[in-house]
């Protein structure tokens, strides 16, 4: 599949989406009439946003509207999977626009591909990540009992016909203050964490970028014309 790779720096929520929605169904549209576009590889920080997914349950927010808006964070329901989340600066977030049968590959193939390339990068910083049977996303102490598993990575998608947007979310330098505003993806009893967080020191955020994006290369070689 032919790609363009393209960071769009820090961006809000709605300007992101909106670049997304674009591309999805071009690429959507060129498959359904049996022609041809290109998919889109976009690296981005967000200003500060929390987004609420397809499954995602209002109780999960711990803040009113009016507290958000006081501390300037935006909301939005989205057409993701998954349930709740908080994107802002210092955390790299991920929107694969891909046709996924170019790759021969299933959605569920594709969650797990997302999450073995921010496995492959905490590897990197010698951080050792890993899954949660019935949780997506990548977690440091997964399978450690006592209730210390911390999620890192956030991964939440929309697909139709094989076409993908959304994507993934990976704390790198973010503030983690800002998850105390909800349950993380829905759950009351696991952490959150950062690189930056487990390593101790603040980490620089385009070498992490270029670190991932490499990574994203190899799973996903685009097509050479």
């Amino acid at each position: 599949m032919s790609y363009i790779y393209e960071d769009l720096g820090r961006i809000d929520y709605a300007v992101a989406l909106e670049r997304q929605e674009e591309v999805f169904d071009a690429l959507l549209s060129a498959k359904m009439g049996g022609g041809r576009a290109e998919g889109r590889l976009f690296f981005c920080e967000h200003n500060p946003v929390i987004t609420i997914g397809r499954s995602g349950r209002e109780e999960n927010l711990l803040v009113s509207q009016a507290a958000l808006t006081a501390r300037g964070v935006a909301l939005y329901r989205v057409n993701r999977g998954g349930d709740i989340t908080y994107h802002g600066p210092g955390q790299i977030t991920v929107y694969p626009i891909f046709d996924l049968e170019e790759w021969g590959m299933g959605l569920r193939r594709y969650v797990y591909i997302l999450e073995e390339i921010s496995i492959r990068f905490l590897a990197l910083y010698g951080i050792e990540g890993g899954r949660m049977e019935g949780a997506a996303g990548v977690w440091i102490d997964a399978l450690r009992r006592g209730g210390s598993a911390r999620k890192i990575c956030a991964v939440g998608v929309r697909s139709s016909r094989y076409v993908t947007m959304h994507g993934m979310a990976l704390n790198v330098n973010a503030d983690l203050r800002c998850f105390s505003m909800i349950n993380p993806c829905g759950f009351k009893d696991k952490g959150v964490t950062s690189v930056s967080k487990e390593l101790g020191a603040e980490q620089d955020l385009e070498c992490a970028k270029l670190r991932l994006k490499t990574l994203f290369l190899e799973f996903f070689p685009p097509a050479q014309e």
